[in-house]
C-alpha cells in the first residue's frame, strides 16, 4: 500500500528528474543538436570541457555568478536583524511579515519590469530623485556594466528577503523563552543575549538558509533573462543563462550539458563544505 502511494510521486522523479539527469550527463560528452536526432549525437570525450575552458563567455557568466553569490550572506543579514526587530519590538508583526513577502509571491518579469522602469537611465525615479539631490551623473545601472551586476543583486536580495524572514522568525520563536530570562537576570545586554543565544542557535536554520540561497542564485535564470537579458556585454550574464543561450539559441546541446555538469559539480562541492560546517552547529 505505501508503494501504492508513493508510486506516482516516484515515477515522476524517475522520469522527469533522474533520467534527464543522467542523459545531460552522457551528453556532455558528446557533439549534438537535439533538432538534428538521437541518430546524429558523436562522441567527442573531454573536448567540450576543454573547450568550456577557453570559452570567455562561460569563464565570465561563472564569474558572475561567484560574485552574486553575495547576495546571500547580505540578504540573511538583513532578515535576520529585521527578523529580531518585528519579534521584539513592532506591533503587528503579521502585517510585516506579509509586506516583506509581497515581492516573492509576485511574478518575477513583473517585478524585472518595475526594475527596469526604476533603474531607467533618463527617466527612472530612481535617477530622477538622485538629480534632485544634486548629482550631476547618476549611474546608468542596468544599462552600465559596471553597475548592471549590483542592480540585479539588489533586486535577488529584495525578492529573497520575504523568504529568509519568515524562517528565521520561526526559528527565534522556536528558542526556549528561559535561555533569554536567565540572561537578563544575570545581566546580559540585548546584544550579548543575540551574540550569545539568538545566533547560536540560529545556526541550523542560517545553514539551511545558506545552502538554498546558493543552489537558487546558481540557478536564476528568469530574471537575467528579462531584466537584462545578460547584457550590457555580458555583465549580467549567469551559468543557467549561458546555458539556455548555447542550447535553443546556438543549438549546441552536447556543449550546453556540459555547462550543466560543471554548475552541477560547484553546486556539489559547495553544499559539501556546507555539511562539513554542520559541526559548529550549537544545539542548547
Amino acid at each position: 500500500m505505501g508503494y501504492f502511494f508513493t508510486g506516482p510521486m516516484l515515477l515522476g522523479v524517475l522520469v522527469f528528474t533522474l533520467i534527464p539527469m543522467i542523459f545531460s550527463f552522457m551528453l556532455s560528452f558528446t557533439k549534438w543538436s537535439f533538432v538534428t536526432g538521437f541518430d546524429k549525437i558523436r562522441w567527442s570525450g573531454l573536448d567540450n570541457f576543454r573547450q568550456l575552458f577557453q570559452d570567455e563567455v562561460f569563464l565570465k557568466s561563472l564569474g558572475n555568478n561567484f560574485i552574486m553569490l553575495l547576495a546571500v550572506p547580505v540578504g540573511m543579514a538583513i532578515a535576520l536583524i529585521l527578523g529580531v526587530i518585528i519579534t521584539s519590538h513592532v506591533y503587528a508583526p503579521g502585517a510585516f511579515k506579509v509586506i516583506y513577502f509581497m515581492p516573492q509571491i509576485s511574478s518575477v518579469v513583473a517585478v524585472a519590469v518595475v526594475w527596469q522602469v526604476l533603474f531607467h537611465p533618463s527617466y527612472g525615479p530612481v535617477n530622477g530623485f538622485l538629480s534632485a539631490l544634486g548629482v550631476d551623473n547618476p549611474p546608468k545601472w542596468l544599462a552600465d556594466p559596471t553597475y548592471a551586476l549590483p542592480s540585479v543583486m539588489l533586486l535577488m536580495i529584495w525578492i529573497d528577503l520575504g523568504v529568509s524572514l519568515i524562517i528565521y522568525i520561526a526559528g527565534i520563536k522556536n528558542i526556549p523563552a528561559d535561555l533569554y530570562e536567565a540572561a537578563t537576570i544575570d545581566g546580559a545586554s540585548k546584544f550579548a543575549q543575540f551574540r550569545s543565544i539568538t545566533f547560536p542557535l540560529l545556526t541550523p536554520t542560517t545553514f539551511f538558509l545558506l545552502v538554498t540561497g546558493i543552489i537558487g542564485n546558481f540557478k536564476s535564470f528568469a530574471l537575467v533573462k528579462v531584466l537584462t537579458d545578460g547584457g550590457p556585454a555580458n555583465s549580467t550574464s549567469v551559468v543557467v543563462y549561458d546555458m539556455y543561450q548555447t542550447a535553443f539559441v546556438d543549438l549546441q546541446t552536447g556543449y550546453a550539458s556540459s555547462m550543466v555538469m560543471i554548475l552541477f559539480v560547484i553546486v556539489l562541492a559547495i553544499t559539501g563544505l556546507q555539511w562539513l560546517g554542520q559541526r559548529y552547529w550549537v544545539n542548547y
